[in-house]
């Protein structure tokens, strides 16, 4: 008897291990849901980022074309694995890139464009992470695509790579586009 109060606690744990680990299998992290989804951009005036020679922007000032709304920073290591990706979407596929600098120096910020390129058309700097609230990102980099009507179609939460745009942006930025 004695012996099973020891052995039931560690039997207990291996059985609660195994019931999470059944659970988080095959779990997708980037695909977490968004409430924003269908929904209208959050009305944000994010101000230019000084020394990025680029306007800041305001929702309204991004309704007629499809784009996609992109938060980045400088010190987070995988929005340099995506910014190649992005540019290469930019430049390929003419798809307008706007930026949402998020809780960045300004210098820091336009070191990072000088030394990888600048592949935005606006970017806004989000200093206090208001505007990361208000679209309700999880972390850096997130990606949203947007459609005409300024209507938040699509979110992606990590880095933007290049299976990714094969097998969702492009797919959706042609149907939305018409």
């Amino acid at each position: 008897m004695r012996r099973l109060l020891y052995v039931l606690p560690a039997v207990l744990v291996a059985a609660l291990a195994f019931t999470f680990a059944i659970g988080l299998r095959d779990r997708d992290p980037s695909a977490l849901p968004s409430a924003l989804i269908d929904r209208p951009l959050p009305a944000l005036d994010l101000p230019a980022v000084e020394g990025v020679d680029l306007p800041g922007w305001q929702t309204a000032d991004l309704h007629g074309e499809v784009m996609l709304v992109n938060v980045f920073a400088s010190w987070c290591p995988p929005c340099r694995v995506e910014h190649p990706v992005l540019t290469r979407l930019t430049e390929v596929h003419g798809v307008p890139l706007i930026g949402v600098n998020y809780k960045d120096a300004p210098e820091a910020a336009a070191a990072f464009l000088v030394e990888l390129g600048n592949p935005y058309r606006k970017i806004g700097g989000d200093f206090e992470g208001r505007a990361g609230l208000e679209l309700g990102i999880s972390g850096v980099p997130e990606t949203f695509i947007v459609d005409a009507d300024g209507h938040i179609r699509f979110r992606h939460a990590g880095p933007v790579l290049p299976e990714h745009v094969e097998q969702v942006f492009l797919p959706l930025l042609r149907e939305l586009r018409g």
